[in-house]
């Protein structure tokens, strides 16, 4: 047998983030589940060794501001590497602003350096400054660029001009074009507490902790212990990761889910919730029917049918992807108009002038809620009478960074550590969108994107 991984997978949770957590005990959805404390639990793998191929993987500090605090592996992910791979070794780049300390991966054996030069694949989360790009190495991180984002066309640029192998995580996908690999989860985690907590303080019925102030997603649902909320009505948009975070947070807060129709006509005497999905909120133009499909090919032959919802909804916490071809859930008329009921939007998606009109810019973590007054269509402090109050900004899951990292970096391990180890898989081939400074067959469109920067 040749040096390499194998992998087998022996899958006893069926919910993805129900492993976030790594007490023995995980309290999700109101049911215990009982979870063996490996790192990661649902994952055996075996290592035939040879020390003449010695991998070297680097952790690079992240360097983009604001800064981001969550990391691709974890210290205890990093020592169960090590022990099971003796032919992997681990090195960090020292940084004071990570959610695990250098002494946390000092002591996982993990050697602090500043020089990244002879490691064969890099690890970041966001953009890389481009003063801190080596030449010709194989880097993994969000880049933002696969949309030709101007903000991140000189750091493209660079990456092609300095001959580097870019592998993107967001372009990380299965065969059926799920995501492998994000945080959206976390996001939406986040999201709906923030939501939440904006409306109590507007309403003065009850209070809610920071996010950020809590060590852990633990000690966060600690604190929703005797929680009363009041008669709150709140729609849920989209059904990806970020849903399935903002409906953890409804089934923990006790929030009860009602079919959108009776949402529409009932009053209820506590608090409920509807999820609304593409078929729930756009119709053709035409004959009035939704295929997915054909939306994402043709968004711009289709209508959002969200209007009815905005007579009745106290809290919009909003998960959908958007692009610009796609009619927006409401426009800025509807805010002024005397039916417009909704006093609180979590933007968790946080596309600004996107499928939420009054997204006008992003706020930051420590004070991530502001006002956008309906009549003017200016920025206002929150809580203002005449105002609509907005949570809308980029780091969510930064707020939640320890248990953020813990996730992401076993979904590294699971489904993206092999195929790169064994130079090569359709999973890797497909989320490479540079290599050694030439952009890949898929990515093709972005040949101008990647021509000369000028300022």
């Amino acid at each position: 047998m040749k040096a390499g991984f194998s992998c087998t997978v022996r899958p006893f949770l069926t919910n993805a983030f129900s492993t976030v957590l790594s007490s023995p005990k995980v309290l999700f959805h109101g049911r215990r589940k009982e979870v063996r404390e490996i790192c990661p639990p649902f994952l055996l793998l075996t290592y035939c060794p040879n020390k003449a191929l010695m991998t070297q993987i680097g952790l690079i500090r992240e360097t983009k501001i604001p800064a981001d605090n969550r990391v691709a592996l974890i210290p205890s992910q990093c020592k169960w590497l090590r022990k099971n791979f003796p032919s992997l070794k681990i090195f960090a780049q020292p940084s004071d602003r990570r959610c695990f300390s250098d002494k946390e991966y000092r002591m996982a054996g993990v050697e602090l350096t500043e020089d990244m030069s002879n490691c064969d694949f890099l690890f970041g989360i966001k953009e890389v400054a481009i003063d801190q790009l080596i030449p010709e190495k194989k880097y993994l991180f969000f880049s933002h660029t696969r949309k030709m984002q101007p903000y991140n066309q000189a750091l493209f640029r660079a990456i092609l001009d300095k001959k580097i192998t870019l592998i993107d995580y967001e372009c990380m996908e299965h065969e059926d074009g799920q995501r492998i690999l994000g945080f959206g989860f976390f996001a939406g985690v986040v999201g709906a507490h923030n939501g939440i907590m904006a409306f109590g303080k507007r309403s003065g019925q009850y209070a809610l902790p920071r996010v950020y102030q809590q060590p852990s997603f633990r000690q966060l649902i600690h604190s929703y212990f005797g929680l009363r909320l009041p008669n709150i009505k709140v729609v849920i948009t989209g059904s990806g990761r970020v849903a399935h975070g903002l409906l953890e947070i409804m089934n923990l807060l006790g929030i009860i889910e009602v079919e959108p129709d009776e949402y529409l006509s009932r009053n209820f005497s506590y608090p409920v919730f509807t999820q609304l999905k593409g078929n729930a909120l756009y119709a053709h133009k035409i004959n009035g029917s939704y295929r997915r499909e054909d939306f994402h090919r043709n968004p711009e032959q289709y209508d959002c049918i969200f209007k009815p919802f905005l007579k009745t909804t106290d809290i919009l916490l909003n998960g959908i992807f958007w692009d610009t071809r796609m009619p927006r859930l409401f426009e800025w008329e509807d805010l002024q108009s005397a039916d417009f009921k909704i006093q609180t939007i979590a933007d968790v998606t946080d596309d600004k002038n996107g499928s939420i009109p009054c997204n006008i810019g992003e706020a930051v973590m420590e004070d991530p809620v502001y006002g956008v007054d309906k009549m003017t269509r200016q920025k206002t402090a929150p809580y203002l009478p005449g105002s609509v109050d907005l949570m809308a900004y980029g780091n969510l899951p930064n707020e939640l960074p320890r248990d953020a990292s813990r996730y992401f970096g076993e979904q590294l391990i699971k489904y993206v550590l092999e195929d790169l180890f064994k130079k090569g898989s359709p999973v890797i081939e497909r989320a490479t969108m540079v290599r050694q400074g030439e952009i890949t067959e898929p990515f093709g469109y972005l040949k101008e994107y990647g021509m000369e920067f000028f300022n």
